[in-house]
């Protein structure tokens, strides 16, 4: 009986470390789905289309892809720059697709994929309104949005202006409009998703040179490197097959709104 107890013991041991170092990639197999983490209020990565109501954007086209990839659906939840780390590392999403910067600090609690969207942040400005540069904003508020770089590369560019933090762009954008600020600062092509969605895009100017460099990379749980690899791996095929540049074409393509030429090539390695 001792033996069967102990047996029995070391069997259920087993099982229970198995089933603590199953990755990512395993778990997300099992379950049949690959939750991902997109902002629902950035055009054109992730935004709610007003015909059909659903999350759609370039961010979304990334994680179905990877999704296909791994022969399961896709599941999208909604996330903000201040909470898109927290719901990761909390096991609410797999992974996030939701304009993140790779930074080195971020490093510490999270894992990311290489780059798989290069801009620099800018300002967005009222037009004929002086603003041509940081430089111009001494003493000035700026908008921006929290748990940002924005916030932080702002303050180094101009550690004279006050910058104002908002949950969404949409909100920071807002700010500028009612005169409550003089300048909204993030990545560029975050930007033009504001301007060019605006009922009055010519209004507006975005101006000035990169404040920072800002790759975007996705989002992962640390010290997976099976999963890490998977979603790398997917990338590179998404960029190698051509989905890549159909997908920026239907969302920055020269006959949309939020035009952006893609002049950078993603790191495929052999």
């Amino acid at each position: 009986m001792k033996r069967l107890l102990l047996l029995a013991l070391t069997l259920g041991l087993v099982l229970t470390a198995a089933v603590a170092h199953a990755g990512k990639l395993d778990e997300i197999k099992q379950r049949g789905t690959l939750v991902c983490g997109v902002k629902d209020s950035v055009v054109p990565f992730g935004f709610i289309d007003e015909t059909s109501k659903q999350l759609v954007g370039f961010d979304v086209d990334i994680c179905q892809f990877i999704a296909d990839r791994a022969g399961v659906k896709l599941e999208v939840k909604t996330v903000t720059s201040a909470t898109r780390i927290p719901m990761l590392t909390q096991g609410s999403v797999d992974l996030v697709a939701a304009t993140m910067t790779h930074k080195f600090e971020r490093d510490d609690v999270i894992d990311f994929s290489i780059t798989y969207f290069d801009a620099g942040q800018r300002l967005l400005v009222k037009k004929g309104g002086g603003i041509k540069s940081a430089a111009d904003l001494k003493g000035k508020k700026v908008a921006t949005v929290k748990g940002s770089t924005s916030e932080k590369n702002m303050k180094a560019a101009q550690p004279d202006c006050v910058v104002v933090s908002f949950d969404e762009y949409p909100q920071a954008f807002l700010a500028l409009k009612q005169g409550k600020a003089e300048a909204v600062t993030t990545d560029e092509p975050i930007l033009v998703g504001l301007k060019n969605s605006d009922p009055e895009p010519d209004k507006w100017d975005i101006v000035g040179d990169f404040i920072a460099s800002e790759p975007y990379g996705l989002g992962l749980v640390e010290n997976d490197s099976k999963f890490r690899d998977f979603v790398n791996k997917s990338l590179a095929e998404m960029w190698t097959t051509g989905a890549y540049q159909k997908s920026y074409d239907k969302w920055f393509g020269k006959d949309t709104k939020y035009f952006i030429p893609l002049k950078w090539k993603m790191e495929v390695w052999p």
